[in-house]
Order: C-alpha cells, then structure tokens, then sequence
C-alpha cells in the first residue's frame, strides 16, 4: 500500500530573468521517504530545494506540504528545515549551543531545550561532545551538529543541499549509511540534493533525475539503474555503453534491429514495435570479455583491448570492436595473483545477451 504524499510539488517553474531554472516540474513525496534530487551541476534541483525551503518564491505553480499551500509561508513557518552544504554551524558556540539554537530563539524552556538537545546528540551519536567548539570537530561531526539542530524542531521534511559533498569519499561511505539509519530511526522524510549518483543510488527509495530545469524519471533506485527511460538518464546513472539502432521490424515478442557496429540483432520486445532510430543500452557489468569467439545466442563483437582502469576490487576494460565500437566491460578482480592477467592491445571478443539490452526510444 503505497504512503499518502507529506509533499506536493504541482507545475512549479522558477524564472531569473531570461533563464529557466525550474520549468513545470511535477512531483509527490511520500511520508516517511527518503527522496533525491539527482542531476549534474545546473539542471535546477538546489533551485527547486530552495523553492521547497521557502527561500526563492516560484513564478508559478503551487507548493504544498501536509496538504497546506505554502505560497505565503515564509521559511521560519514552513514545517521544514534545511542542512546546508557548508554546514553553517556557528563557530563561537559549543555543541549544545548549536543544536539548542533554534529552540532557544522559539522560546523554549531551558531545561526542555537540555533534554532535547542530549537526545538529539545521541540520536546522531555525539553524546559527551556538548562542551566542544567546531573547531575541535571533524568534518564528519560537524555534519552530524547541523543534522541534530536540524532534527531537534522535528520538522516534517528535513532538506539536505548536498550534504556530504565536503567529506572524504571513506568519510562520505559511513555517512551515507549513517543518514539512512537517521532516517528510519526518526521516521521523518529526507529530501537531498545531490550530483553523485553513488549517494542517491544508495540512500534513496525513490530518485527523481533532473535535466535542464525539467524531471526526466522519478523511480527506485534498481528500476532507474536497470530500466532508464531515456537516454539521458542511462548515460548519466552509472557507466552506460549506448549504441545506436534502427528498427527492420517486429514480430512474434522480438525487435529486428540493424545495430551500429553490430550488424542485424534481435531482442525481445512486448511494446509497441515503431520504426526509425532507437538507442541501445548495456551495462558494463552485463558485458563478457572472453577470449575465444562465445557460443550462440549472444550479442558479440571482435576487437582488441584498449584500456584497462584498475579499481581494486574490479577493473573496467575498454575494448575497440574491429567495427569501430568502443565498449567498457567490468571484471571483478577475485584473485591476488592472476594467472593470465590481461594486455592492452590483446585480442578478444565483447558479448552479452540479448536480455541485458535496454531498448530507448527517448
């Protein structure tokens, strides 16, 4: 049974001037969800952040949150609070001061502000650090003292502007972690802005990618890795091989396609059949590098090895295809020492079948 939507975001467009920064977007989050905005620097998504966070007004659309038109609400009476990039923890004050800061500028109890400001330090695990300066804190803890003063006034959505951007990528791992565990613990809905498709891939239940001003998907995770819709969103999520294919035609649940570099191949297909050009896309993981000329039933190319990438635990192969082709296949690195290890300018044959194929029209 799917959640009723905490937010709602209808036809909303932000103008500068001449330039469109959020153009017509549409979108629902669910209560309880930890959503993403995902997309390369400039698409909109900060924009769209700062709209949902009261600090730029849209020009035109509505914005509504637990059901309430917030046009005229201005940030400090929206049910919302925002961590920043840049953290904005306030340098000459304690720990306890930071966290305690908005509740003491609402008026709240002294000691009502101590009982919340040591569970919301032990909620994001910085208990016996209320006395220190941000100066005597790493990156990690200081992210963890905008996240609890965040936390303490219990906002109904709590906005994240690239949370995790400033930390280094072990540092960025454990937190990644750490704010899911946050989010379920505290039962409150995230929405985070990010570029990194790693962060949004791992934290998120659902992704929206954003292009341009515009949501091109909004889905989970695996069925935006798996099943992009266009081909921007697949060359954006992840490493993507895309080729380029015309329809011959389709009968009987296949597509005969005449695909570049390929020749004529055939793919299962229960859609529509169309014609014209159509984007073919396989995940390097998906693609077999293999020696000797593979059985039947694959999708195969010849060709040579033209880079190998090593990353530890897997090295990424580029292979130039005798048809002009370049195509990156991923293969695990499960053995110290490898017995054949491979050569750049070594023959071999790329396959993968027909299945891992993902048929784009957009």
């Amino acid at each position: 049974m799917s959640r009723p939507a905490i937010l709602r975001v209808e036809q909303v467009s932000k103008r500068f001037g001449t330039v469109v920064a959020v153009d017509e977007v549409s979108l629902e989050v669910r209560a309880n969800e930890f959503f993403a905005l995902l997309g390369p620097s400039g698409c909109g998504k900060t924009t769209l952040l700062r709209l949902l966070a009261g600090f730029e007004r849209p020009s035109a659309g509505r914005i509504l949150i637990d059901g309430e038109d917030m046009s005229h609400v201005p940030p400090n009476r929206r049910p919302v609070n925002m961590v920043f990039q840049s953290y904005a923890v306030f340098p000459h004050m304690s720990v306890a001061e930071n966290v305690g800061y908005g509740l003491k500028v609402d008026g709240v109890r002294r000691a009502e502000i101590a009982d919340r400001v040591a569970a919301a330090l032990a909620m994001v695990r910085l208990d016996g650090f209320e006395a220190r300066r941000p100066e005597q804190l790493s990156g990690g803890q200081r992210q963890r003292v905008a996240l609890a003063r965040a936390l303490i006034k219990r906002p109904k959505v709590l906005l994240l502007d690239e949370p995790l951007s400033a930390l280094d990528r072990k540092l960025r791992a454990e937190m990644q972690l750490e704010l899911v565990r946050l989010q379920h613990e505290v039962g409150i809905t995230f929405v985070i802005v990010t570029h990194d498709q790693e962060e949004a891939l791992s934290m998120a239940d659902r992704i929206a990618v954003m292009f341009d001003g515009r949501i091109l998907q909004v889905a989970r995770p695996e069925e935006l890795y798996e099943s992009p819709t266009s081909r921007r969103v697949a060359d954006f999520i992840g490493t993507m091989n895309l080729l380029l294919g015309r329809v011959v035609s389709a009968e009987n649940g296949h597509l005969r396609l005449e695909a570049e570099g390929l020749g004529e191949i055939r793919l299962p297909h229960h859609g529509a059949g169309g014609d014209g050009e159509v984007g073919l896309a396989v995940r390097p993981e998906k693609v077999q590098l293999l020696r000797e000329a593979p059985g039947d039933g694959l999708i195969a190319a010849r060709g040579r090895i033209a880079q190998i990438a090593y990353f530890g635990d897997t090295s990424q192969i580029y292979v130039e295809t005798d048809r002009g082709l370049r195509i990156a296949c991923n293969r695990p690195n499960q053995s110290r020492a490898d017995p054949a290890p491979l050569t750049v300018g070594e023959p071999c044959w790329v396959a993968w079948r027909p299945d891992d194929c993902i048929l784009l029209t957009e």
